[in-house]
C-alpha cells in the first residue's frame, strides 16, 4: 500500500478549496497579492467629488461638468427629473425632484378699486414655507436618491479597511516518469502544503481607510449643498404659487365687480345709449378669459410645487399655502459680516475644504503604495516519500520570507499626481470662495434694490395713483369726464398695481435668494 496516496488526496482537496475560494472578492487571493481591490469607479449622484483627482478609490478624475455655477443669478432647475407619485413615508434621509420654474408672472386682470385690497395669506392650517422645507427634505425623491451616497461611502470605508486573505497552495515535487528504484534512484517525491501571508509594512490599509473616511466627509457636505440647492428651487416655486394665487384672487374680484351694474354718469359727458353696455361686455369677457388663464397657471404652479414635495397630482392641486408676498422683516446686517457668515456656512465651500484634506490623504496613500508587501511563508507540512528505498518516509516543516528589493519606486507618477491634485483642489477652493463672494454681493444688491423699490411704491407711487384714480372716478360719476378718460385712468392704475405686485414678488425672491447665497436662513 502506498503511504503517500492519502496525502495526495489531502493536497488535492486543499487545492480545490483554494480554487473555489478565489472569487471571494476584496479579501481574496488577488487582494492578497496586491492587485487592485479598490471600489469600482462610478459617477456620484452628488457630482464630481472635490479632491478626488488622485483616483485612489475609483473616482474618475475630471468626471462631470463644471463645478462652479452662479447660484444667485435667478431661478434654477436641476438636471434630473422624476415622476409624480404617491406620498412617501417620512424617513431620516430625503430625496428630490428638480423641475423647471416659471419665472414670468402673469399680468393682473383687476379692477382698479380692488388694488389696495389686503393680500390673502391662505388658511391658518395651510402649508407654511417652514413645513414645505421639512416636506422637501423628507420626501423629495432626488434628494432621497442622493442620500444613498452616504451609506455607499460607508461601504467604501469597509472595503478600504479589509485585510488581505492568506494564500494557501500545495505542490508536489520530484515526481518520476515511472517510478524510482535502487537501480534508478532519484527524488524523493515531496508533497508540500504552504500558507503565505502579506505583511503591510507601509500601512497601505490604514492610508486607504483614511482616504475613504475623508471621502465620506466630502460627500456629506455635498449632500448638504444638494439640499441647499433644492431648497432654493422650493423658494422660487413657493413664491410663484403665492403670486399666482394673488393673481387669481384679484381676477375673481375683477369679474365680480364687472358683474354688478355700474354707476351711470350724469351730465353732458354721458356717452351715447348702448355704448356703456358694449364696453362693459368687452371688459367682462376679457376679465373672464384672464381669470381662466390665471386659475390654470395657479394649478400648474401647484403641481410643480407638489412634484418638489413628493405629492401626487391630486394632492398638489388641493394644496393650500399659508404665506404672504409682503413679508415685513427688519433688514439683515449686510456687508462684511454677511460675507464672513457665507464663507463659514456654505456647504459647497465646506466640501472643497474637506476635499483638500482628502487630496492630502491621497498623497499619503500614494506614498504607502510605493513598495509591495512582504510575504511570510509557512510550510507546516512536508512529506518526503522514501518508500521506494524501503525506508521510512519523512515529515518536516519550513518557513520563508519574500522581500521585494526596493531598487525602483514603482509609484512615482501617482505620487506626483496626488501632490498636484492637492494644489489643484486648493486652487478650486480659492475660485469657489471668489464665486461665493460674488453670489452674496449679487444677492445683497438684488435685495437692497427691490426693498427700496417696494418702499418707494408704497410711500408715493401707489397713494398718488389711487388719488388720481378716485378723482377721475368722481368726475366720471358726476358726468364731468367721458368714459374714455375713466377707462384710461383705470388702465393706468392697473399698471401701477401690477408693478407693485411684481416688485413684491421680486423682493420676496431676493429675500430667499439671499438665504441661498449665504447658506443659512437669515430671512423668513
Amino acid at each position: 500500500m502506498n503511504h503517500h496516496r492519502p496525502l495526495v488526496r489531502i493536497a488535492g482537496s486543499a487545492l480545490a478549496l483554494l480554487l473555489a475560494a478565489r472569487p471571494a472578492g476584496a479579501q481574496g487571493l488577488g487582494a492578497a497579492r496586491g492587485e487592485d481591490d479598490r471600489p469600482s469607479a462610478r459617477p456620484s449622484r452628488l457630482g464630481p467629488t472635490p479632491g478626488a483627482g488622485a483616483n485612489p478609490l475609483g473616482d474618475s478624475p475630471g468626471e462631470g461638468g463644471a463645478v462652479l455655477e452662479n447660484r444667485a443669478s435667478g431661478p434654477r432647475s436641476t438636471s434630473e427629473s422624476g415622476a409624480q407619485g404617491a406620498r412617501i413615508e417620512r424617513e431620516p434621509e430625503g430625496g428630490a425632484i428638480g423641475l423647471p420654474v416659471r419665472s414670468a408672472i402673469a399680468p393682473v386682470a383687476t379692477n382698479a378699486s380692488l388694488a389696495l385690497a389686503v393680500e390673502d395669506q391662505g388658511p391658518p392650517d395651510g402649508m407654511t414655507l417652514e413645513r414645505a422645507i421639512d416636506c422637501l427634505l423628507a420626501h423629495n425623491l432626488d434628494l432621497r436618491s442622493k442620500a444613498f451616497e452616504i451609506p455607499q461611502a460607508d461601504a467604501d470605508i469597509l472595503t478600504a479597511g479589509l485585510r488581505a486573505n492568506p494564500i494557501l497552495y500545495t505542490d508536489v515535487q520530484c515526481v518520476p516518469y515511472g517510478s524510482f528504484s535502487r537501480a534508478r534512484p532519484g527524488g524523493q517525491t515531496q508533497y508540500d502544503i504552504n500558507v503565505s501571508y502579506p505583511i503591510d509594512v507601509t500601512r497601505k490599509r490604514m492610508a486607504r481607510t483614511l482616504v475613504a473616511c475623508r471621502a465620506k466627509k466630502v460627500l456629506e457636505a455635498q449632500y448638504q449643498d444638494a439640499a441647499r440647492v433644492e431648497v432654493d428651487n422650493l423658494y422660487t416655486q413657493f413664491v410663484d404659487v403665492l403670486a399666482a394665487r394673488e393673481t387669481v384672487r384679484l381676477a375673481r374680484k375683477s369679474v365680480a365687480e364687472l358683474e354688478k351694474e355700474p354707476d351711470k354718469p350724469r351730465g353732458p359727458a354721458r356717452p351715447l345709449p348702448g355704448a356703456d353696455d358694449q364696453r362693459l361686455e368687452i371688459q367682462r369677457e376679457s376679465a373672464e378669459i384672464g381669470l381662466t388663464e390665471a386659475e390654470e397657471d395657479y394649478k400648474d404652479d401647484l403641481r410643480t410645487l407638489g412634484a418638489l414635495l413628493g405629492l401626487s397630482v391630486v394632492e398638489a392641486e388641493r394644496l393650500e399655502l399659508r404665506g404672504s408676498l409682503a413679508e415685513v422683516t427688519p433688514a439683515p446686517v449686510l456687508g462684511e459680516p454677511l460675507l464672513r457668515l457665507a464663507l463659514a456656512s456654505r456647504p459647497d465651500l465646506a466640501a472643497y475644504r474637506l476635499g483638500v484634506k482628502r487630496a492630502q490623504a491621497d498623497v499619503g496613500l500614494a506614498v504607502a503604495n510605493r513598495y509591495p508587501d512582504i510575504y511570510v511563508l509557512l510550510q507546516p507540512y512536508t512529506f518526503q516519500d522514501d518508500s521506494y528505498l524501503g525506508l521510512k518516509s519523512a515529515h518536516s516543516w519550513g518557513m520563508g520570507v519574500s522581500v521585494p528589493i526596493p531598487l525602483f519606486n514603482r509609484n512615482q507618477g501617482n505620487i506626483r499626481r496626488a501632490r498636484l491634485n492637492v494644489s489643484q483642489t486648493t486652487t478650486e477652493l480659492a475660485a469657489l470662495e471668489q464665486q461665493v463672494i460674488f453670489e452674496v454681493r449679487q444677492a445683497e444688491r438684488q435685495y437692497t434694490v427691490t426693498r427700496a423699490a417696494v418702499e418707494r411704491i408704497e410711500r408715493s407711487l401707489l397713494p398718488n395713483a389711487r388719488t388720481e384714480h378716485d378723482r377721475t372716478y368722481r368726475l366720471y360719476v358726476a358726468g364731468k369726464a367721458d368714459e374714455l378718460t375713466f377707462l384710461t385712468a383705470e388702465r393706468d392704475f392697473d399698471q401701477v398695481v401690477r408693478l407693485y405686485r411684481d416688485t413684491l414678488v421680486r423682493h420676496r425672491r431676493a429675500m430667499l435668494k439671499l438665504n441661498t447665497a449665504v447658506g443659512l436662513r437669515i430671512l423668513p
